[in-house]
């Protein structure tokens, strides 16, 4: 299982946001590929990356800061926020982005989520945020009628690379890994699950061990990195000693 550090980036900063509340916001540091060096050297294997003007503009806000991060890492990046068409897509890619991240974009516009799956084999991600359940989109802001389990089946036959389930409510809050929500998604499809949001020790990541064999690959891991709940190095330890 990869633990992945995340980098949420607003105007030019890394952050963090409470519940994805816009006007929640926490700022770690003005040097997003600093903070992304960093990861890499505790042993990250992959980064998570948000643009989170991009994911309200609908268009990419952060592309600076992105194209600082793959220059200063090694590791391959996924992307989110703000990408609503091929012709972003295809730029993301040719800066070096590893996976684009799909979540509006994919309830809005099935047909340009279809071809970017076609176009990018393997290196396309569906991002699910849910609150109670039911798909979010447009940062967050709006909530749909579509359950996060339905959205996921939707897509299984575009053999998308991997599944980012994000549960809103914990997102930010240190509060634990919606360790249900996300076992019952990852055994409803064989895309492999990536859980976000919640984590807040390392208790957290012994839960989703537990839960590997369901189809979790990973998680995504932010605030408790940024105020020390979570040692990185711990967290990957305890994975390689799960093997």
């Amino acid at each position: 299982m990869l633990i992945i550090p995340a980098i949420d980036l607003k105007n030019g900063q890394c952050v963090r946001l409470a519940q994805g509340d816009f006007n929640r916001v926490t700022i770690y540091g003005d040097h997003p590929a600093d903070v992304a060096r960093q990861w890499q050297e505790q042993g990250a294997k992959r980064i998570h990356m948000v643009d989170l003007d991009g994911s309200l503009a609908g268009s990419p806000k952060n592309r600076a800061a992105v194209e600082d991060i793959i220059g200063e890492v090694s590791i391959p990046v996924e992307l989110g926020g703000g990408i609503r068409d091929m012709a972003t897509v295809e730029a993301y890619m040719g800066i070096g982005v590893r996976w684009v991240i799909l979540g509006t974009a994919a309830i809005r516009n099935e047909a340009f989520a279809r071809e970017a799956c076609q176009t990018f084999p393997g290196r396309i991600i569906l991002g699910i945020d849910a609150s109670d359940g039911q798909a979010a989109v447009q940062g967050w802001t709006e909530q749909t009628a579509v359950s996060a389990v339905d959205l996921a089946k939707q897509f299984e036959a575009y053999d998308v690379a991997a599944i980012v389930y994000t549960d809103i409510k914990r997102d930010g809050m240190e509060t634990g890994v919606n360790i249900e929500a996300t076992e019952a998604l990852a055994r409803s499809v064989r895309t492999p699950v990536i859980a976000s949001g919640g984590v807040s020790g390392i208790r957290d990541i012994e839960r989703l061990l537990e839960i590997e064999s369901s189809g979790v690959m990973g998680v995504i891991v932010g605030r408790s990195l940024y105020t020390g709940a979570l040692s990185l190095k711990e967290a990957i330890k305890l994975v390689n000693s799960h093997r």
